[in-house]
């Protein structure tokens, strides 16, 4: 599923490691959401949406 993290998480300067630690998981979920490799679970993304002051549909794309 083909998502917009890595720019949102761009636009507010933050790194993998700032988010994930924002978001209580490890840097490697936040890169593996990034990259497509694996989808988080409803409440990682949850915690990476208001992480990052956006509705959770602002973050995937078809």
């Amino acid at each position: 599923m083909k998502n917009r993290l890595k720019v949102l998480r761009a636009e507010r300067d933050l790194t993998q490691e700032q988010l994930a630690q924002l978001c209580g998981v490890c840097r490697t979920t936040i890169h593996a959401a990034e990259t497509g490799r694996a989808i988080p679970n409803g409440d990682t993304i949850f915690r990476i949406a208001k992480a990052l002051g956006v509705p959770i549909t602002d973050i995937f794309v078809e």
